[in-house]
């Protein structure tokens, strides 16, 4: 861990959801799903501060009904980058800032160290995490992004379709997929969401492209997380006998 920068965690958590509203809410193993992500960002002591950017004020009292610190932002943010750059014009202490999804509840803390441990290298801007796919299945499911990477381990390229095309069947192909946590320097985070949305980030509905458009480079790390987001209410289910 790089313990020269001061690092803060924002996790964003919209109320409003098309699949599954107020799924911050939604309990899991009793608790709130954000207070899983909450408590679990905390208990890795990697952060100067942890707190939670929302846009209702029933997410504001359960977090401060667990003791959580939260802070609310517009409703009118299109994306979980917005409402972190927002919090974080708060802490201009800030050297690095991490966006956390509100929908992590399994988020571990080797995971965030080596995401934090990247910025070592002054030339990495921004940060994320990637996963060997493992499972066939997954590689033509359009939910599960894909990333390739070059030489560096920046990524060239995240898609909704299996990249790359293994033309030949070469079994030695390692498919990677997407974990969405990401990490910025401050300049950068700012810089990006004052961007308009570009063209490949419209075509495949992923917001990270805008970035590589633009020429923001993002180190991808290898983590063995899984990444277990939760989406919908089936995918709860399909997680409550999960340990927390």
């Amino acid at each position: 861990m790089n313990k020269k920068l001061t690092s803060i965690a924002i996790i964003p958590a919209r109320y409003a959801s098309t699949r599954f509203p107020a799924k911050a809410l939604a309990l899991l193993a009793g608790k709130p799903i954000v207070q899983h992500v909450y408590e679990r960002v905390t208990a890795s002591g990697l952060f100067s501060r942890v707190l939670i950017a929302t846009d209702h004020q029933a997410i504001i009292d359960a977090v401060l009904a667990f003791g959580g610190q939260a802070v609310m932002t517009s409703a009118h943010h299109q994306s979980g980058s917005d409402r972190i750059a927002e919090a974080a014009q708060a802490y201009p202490e800030a050297q690095l800032i991490l966006n956390v999804q509100g929908d992590e509840p399994f988020i571990d803390t080797a995971s965030l160290s080596d995401l934090i441990s990247a910025f070592a290298d002054p030339q990495v801007q921004m940060a994320s995490l990637m996963t060997p796919i493992l499972e066939p299945d997954m590689l033509n499911n359009p939910n599960i992004v894909k990333v390739v990477t070059d030489s560096l381990s920046n990524a060239l390229y995240f898609s909704r379709s299996a990249i790359p095309c293994n033309r030949d069947k070469d079994i030695t192909c390692t498919y990677y997929r997407h974990i969405g946590v990401y990490a910025y320097r401050p300049k950068t985070l700012f810089r990006f969401v004052a961007l308009p949305p570009s063209k490949l980030e419209q075509t495949e509905k992923l917001e990270q492209l805008r970035a590589l458009e633009a020429g923001i480079p993002i180190r991808m790390i290898v983590t063995d997380y899984q990444g277990i987001g939760i989406d919908t209410p089936e995918d709860l289910a399909l997680v409550s006998g999960v340990r927390c």
